[in-house]
């Protein structure tokens, strides 16, 4: 037999004693409550809420046989918001009372869980909790915030050797002007051949530097 827990009354134990429930933006999430028969009849129970549109109940009425269990699961329709402070005002109530042997549900009477007639009605208060995922606070926001110093100071960095690969290139383009009026002046027959190889050159290291820019890590999600 299963130890009542801190909700336990004279018919049932109710296990937890609270509904938690992993929150997540744009997702479904449960929580399984285990309800104990704590006597020898036959135990009707009803599951009622401060928010019904917000939760799916399965199942929300049900009879529970001498000493038996059964699992109810509570399903939090996914949420576009999160709540402020992840607090929850919503509460739960979970009612029970003992019924006739070979009880069915679809048999209950529709006062089954009213206190006329001097019906023994029982009562067990839940609250709800919202928890958030471990290593998921603030999902992509705060991957995004613990990466931005790193991928900011390498952008820069290839910026600047980006910008120091112009200037380079500018100053060397002036001074191979300066070599080819010079060459044609003393008619250096060498000087085409190392031209070209000095223009080839910059453009291989001016290439190589954009491309290392537009692999940057700020590229990826």
């Amino acid at each position: 037999m299963t130890a009542p827990s801190s909700n336990a009354n004279s018919l049932i134990s109710v296990l937890p004693d609270e509904l938690k429930f992993q929150f997540e933006l744009e997702k479904q999430t449960f929580c399984d409550l285990k309800v104990v028969n704590n006597t020898e009849h036959h135990v009707a129970f009803k599951v009622k809420t401060t928010s019904p549109k917000k939760y799916f109940v399965r199942p929300n009425t049900g009879v529970i046989l001498p000493w038996d269990s059964c699992v109810i699961r509570v399903t939090l329709q996914a949420q576009r918001d999160y709540p402020p402070d992840m607090q929850c005002k919503d509460k739960f109530l979970l009612q029970s009372t003992i019924v006739s042997p070979n009880t069915d549900v679809d048999d209950l009477p529709q006062d089954t869980f009213t206190k006329e007639g001097g019906r023994a009605l029982e009562e067990c208060k839940l609250r709800v909790v919202y928890v958030t995922a471990q290593g998921n606070l603030d999902d992509e926001t705060t991957r995004s915030s613990m990466r931005s110093p790193d991928t900011t100071s390498t952008i820069q960095q290839l910026k600047e050797e980006r910008d120091l690969a112009i200037r380079q290139t500018l100053q060397l383009q002036v001074e191979l002007d300066l070599a080819r009026r010079r060459k044609n002046r003393k008619g250096d027959p060498g000087f085409s051949f190392r031209f070209a190889v000095i223009v080839g050159f910059i453009g291989i290291m001016v290439g190589f530097l954009f491309n290392l820019l537009s692999s940057s890590p700020t590229t990826q999600n």
